[in-house]
């Protein structure tokens, strides 16, 4: 017998309601809610940028909601402003959303047994806080009970934090004084995320490989410094590796 609409509402209601109750979703909740306050800085800044542009309010919000990612939305705005060419922009914003591979590839091990569409579902909520909170959790590369609870807990923190924020910027950007200094809040949050994954040399010389580059190649449009950064801190982190298994390997008997 074929559901009704409300019916599936009602089924998919009580799904949801049955994942708020479980361990690991809450614990997900937890260990994200420390980091709102830095992500809703960073929604301010978003939000205060995006509401004084000529986007519009109804635009930038439909911005927000489709894009979610801070970095390429403040990254296309002046672009936007000077009437750029759309290529220029879909260029700059897959550019500087290029970290969200690397962050995919990662995500991997954990999510391959999934449906493909439950896959879409959870990449749409996947974040630089999220990302570094999840794997600080399971820092093993396989799948485990609880994985995607836990997932979702701190998902929704993040995204709720993150959109009301945005929201609130664009709505009431005005009424914020610059000198509140919102936009160094957020960065120093994410600073601190970044800080407490270096746990091993191969991470130490990853984030000193993507300072670097990220501070040499500034002077690249489009934000392409991130880019680069990116690049080198893979290239840094899988030298690192092979280099500290095959010392492993000749110290063995």
């Amino acid at each position: 017998m074929q559901l009704s609409v409300g019916e599936r509402l009602a089924r998919m209601g009580a799904a949801a309601i049955d994942v708020t109750r479980r361990p690991t979703f809450r614990e997900g909740v937890r260990d994200c809610v420390p980091m709102a306050i830095g992500i809703s800085a960073w929604g301010l800044v978003a939000g205060v940028a995006m509401g004084k542009s000529d986007l519009g309010v109804a635009l930038a919000i439909l911005m927000s909601v489709l894009v979610s990612a801070g970095s390429s939305q403040l990254a296309v705005l002046p672009l936007i402003a000077s009437d750029a060419p759309m290529w220029v922009v879909w260029l700059t914003v897959a550019c500087v959303n290029l970290r969200f591979l690397v962050f995919s590839y990662q995500y991997r091990p954990y999510f391959l047994h999934l449906p493909r569409g439950k896959r879409v579902v959870l990449a749409y909520f996947m974040g630089d806080t999220l990302f570094g909170i999840f794997l600080r959790r399971y820092p093993e590369p396989r799948p485990e009970p609880g994985q995607v609870d836990y997932f979702w807990g701190a998902g929704l923190v993040t995204y709720g934090a993150w959109q009301a924020s945005v929201l609130a910027g664009i709505l009431g950007g005005n009424l914020i004084p610059p000198e509140w200094g919102i936009g160094f809040a957020g960065t120093m949050a994410l600073l601190a995320l970044a800080c407490s994954q270096l746990r091993s040399a191969e991470t130490w010389m990853a984030a000193a490989m993507a300072s670097c580059a990220a501070v040499a190649a500034y002077a690249l449009p489009l934000r392409l410094n991130i880019v680069a950064a990116i690049a080198a801190a893979i290239a840094a982190g899988v030298v690192a590796e092979r280099v500290r298994a095959a010392t492993k390997r000749r110290t063995l008997p």
